[in-house]
């Protein structure tokens, strides 16, 4: 299971919501590109980055602070956050990103993005953030009526490169993860799954490793350090 930490990004800055909440951040570093070459320090194999701006505003506002990551740190690195037409697509692989997390444009037009998988094949990630169990939208401001699961199988047959499946209410909670939700979701489809919300401790990593899900993305239990990345990388195996 590959271990991801994630830098969220907002006005520049290292940034963390709680539950998505723009109004509950916490500023934890002003330099992304230090922040990402620390992680690299520690172990990371890979990097996750949101583009917290993009996510909500449908803009790319950290252009900048992305384009200086990938200048510091020589490692597979997936973005999400305002993946919302070709143009951008185009734009990000180019700068080098390996892999885009598609949301909102994804639940809105599905047919786009079945489109977009097969012109960027294993490229695209299908983001799927859920609240209740039912896929939130728009910087997870609004909640659909779609459950997670099925809208997951709606892409079964494409070159879809994995699902990012987030729980928002563990989100950036420190409550461990929603094991039920996560095994669920990984038995629906074939996609690789990589697992986000709630990793708190290293036993977390452990219990998502043995479900098993292909991913795990970890935020805040790393900045707060209720977890080192180096006792999450060894928790994969234990």
């Amino acid at each position: 299971m590959e271990i991801w930490p994630a830098i969220d990004l907002r006005g520049g800055k290292c940034v963390r919501l709680k539950q998505g909440d723009y109004q509950r951040e916490t500023v934890y570093g002003e330099d992304p590109a230090e922040m990402a070459r620390h992680w690299v320090r520690q172990g990371a194999t890979c990097l996750h980055l949101v583009d917290l701006d993009g996510a909500r505003d449908g803009a790319q506002a950290n252009l900048a602070a992305i384009t200086a990551i990938l200048a510091a740190v020589k490692i597979p690195i997936q973005l999400g956050g305002g993946i919302r037409d070709e143009a951008i697509i185009n734009r990000l692989l180019g700068l080098g990103i390996s892999r885009l997390v598609v949301g909102t444009k994804a639940l809105k037009e599905p047919a786009w993005f079945k489109q977009m998988c097969a012109k960027y094949p294993h490229k695209l990630a299908l983001g799927i953030d859920a609240r209740d169990g039912k896929v939130a939208t728009d910087g997870w401001l609004e909640t659909s009526t779609a459950l997670a699961v099925d809208f997951a199988k709606k892409f079964s047959g494409d070159a879809v490169g994995a699902i990012i499946y987030t729980d928002i209410a563990r989100d950036g909670m420190l409550q461990g993860p929603n094991l039920p939700a996560m095994a669920e979701m990984k038995n629906a489809t074939k996609i690789s799954v990589i697992a986000s919300g709630g990793v708190t401790t290293a036993a977390d990593v452990t219990a998502l490793a043995k479900v098993p899900m292909a991913g795990a993305i970890i935020g805040r239990a790393l900045y707060e350090e209720t977890l080192t990345l180096p006792a999450a990388l060894a928790a994969v195996n234990g």
